[in-house]
Parts: C-alpha cells; sequence; structure tokens
C-alpha cells in the first residue's frame, strides 16, 4: 500500500474536477480524499496499490473533459487509512 499528495494546478475548480477524480479513484479501487484549495488547486490524497495509485495519478494529468492542467505536484504521503474515496465539497483549505 502506497499514498500519494497531489496537488493540480491550472483550471481545475468550478469543471468537475473532484467528481470526476472520486469517480476514477472508485473505478480503480483507491481511497482517500479530494479537496479544493483556496489557492485554485485540487489537492488530493491517494491511498491503494503502486498501480492504481499511479494510474490516478497519471489521470490528474489530464482531469476531466474541461479541465486544462498546467502542473501536478505528486508527494509521497502516509496512508491515513480512509475507508473510501471522499470528496469534501466545503473544505477549503486557507
Amino acid at each position: 500500500m502506497i499514498a500519494r499528495q497531489v496537488v493540480v494546478r491550472g483550471v481545475v475548480q468550478g469543471v468537475g474536477f473532484r467528481a470526476a477524480l472520486v469517480a476514477e479513484a472508485r473505478r480503480l479501487g483507491v481511497t482517500g480524499w479530494v479537496r479544493n484549495r483556496a489557492d485554485g488547486a485540487v489537492e488530493a490524497l491517494v491511498v491503494g496499490g503502486r498501480e492504481p495509485v499511479d494510474a490516478l495519478v497519471g489521470w490528474a494529468h489530464r482531469g476531466p473533459r474541461f479541465a486544462s492542467v498546467s502542473s501536478v505536484e505528486v508527494r509521497d504521503a502516509t496512508p491515513d487509512g480512509s475507508p473510501a474515496f471522499t470528496s469534501s465539497v466545503f473544505t477549503v483549505e486557507r
């Protein structure tokens, strides 16, 4: 089991990025969370096997149809034991 913290920048808020990431995470069978940040980025913690986590990180470089990703930061993280992938609609980092 591995974990990655992912910060995606570009046109990634207001285009369904979080919902699409959650759907892709569920399809791949990974867990974690995703949220909007106050700086306009989207941040996620992705936990699972190496191949599905890497696949989701790869997906984040493209995002959903209306997104325009300009950069993706990926860092190793500590698995947090999330039982399921969640989208925190109202959680905005300050």
